[in-house]
């Protein structure tokens, strides 16, 4: 995996014109162009469909609900994930400027049992993935 570099410009670095050079996508890049599912079946961690999930705060813990729903192999798909996205929302919820949680009137509509309320997530995080790659 690349890291990014950080680079700090002032203001005089900006009237100068630009020397940079543009470089060709590496073909054989594996991150390039992938969308989601690698072709050799991984999660392509580096997809921009995933808007930064895999990062931050709790990268980790939406890493490990997305790859067990995504290796799932019970009859409903994600059911054996219910603890790993428990924590990630757990992890969300400490975070509310990052992960903004649905309105106060679409909250009548969840279900009450957190069982249900965690399958529905994966559910949700599953087509909004499927979605976008």
């Amino acid at each position: 995996m690349r890291k990014d570099r950080i680079i700090f410009v002032t203001k005089e670095d900006h009237e100068t014109p630009s020397n940079a050079e543009l470089v060709a996508d590496d073909p054989n890049d594996p991150y390039e162009e992938h969308g989601l599912i690698l072709p050799n079946g991984d999660i392509n961690w580096n997809c921009p469909c995933l808007g930064g999930m895999a990062s931050g705060p709790c990268g980790e813990q939406f890493k490990a609900a997305f790859s067990c729903f995504h290796y799932s192999k019970e009859d409903v798909k994600g059911s054996d994930c219910v603890g790993q996205f428990r924590a990630m929302q757990e992890c969300m919820q400490k975070y509310p400027d990052l992960y903004p949680q649905e309105e106060e009137g679409e909250e009548e509509e969840r279900p009450a049992d957190p069982s249900q309320e965690a399958a529905a997530s994966e559910a949700s995080a599953a087509k909004e993935a499927a979605a976008s790659s």
